[in-house]
């Protein structure tokens, strides 16, 4: 579905915002403490906007399949595999985030 094509590339846009934005607080928390919080809760935003959209793609996938059937085996197999690399994306940004609040 086109519209899931669509969702994952707000998630992966999600994502590389979040990142960005954890990566500028660790490096300017020092210097800058009042702007590195600035960046870490857009962070953190942005990884809440990533989740809203996951959930919203999870329920395309079942409803689809409530109504059509299983999904064609392509869809799926190029929705696991953008699935996982945003996983893993996502636990990335969570241990800079982290590091971020250990500082």
């Amino acid at each position: 579905m086109k519209i899931i094509k669509e969702m994952c590339d707000y998630i992966d846009e999600e994502l590389h915002d979040a990142e960005k934005y954890i990566k500028r607080a660790l490096e300017v928390k020092q210097d800058y403490p009042e702007v590195a919080e600035l960046f870490n809760m857009l962070s953190g935003e942005e990884m809440k906007h990533m989740q809203m959209l996951h959930n919203q793609v999870v329920k395309l996938i079942e409803n689809y399949r409530k109504t059509e059937g299983e999904p064609p085996a392509s869809m799926l197999a190029v929705y696991d595999y953008l699935h996982q690399k945003f996983i893993d994306h996502a636990k990335e940004i969570k241990v800079m985030q982290q590091m971020y609040m250990e500082k």
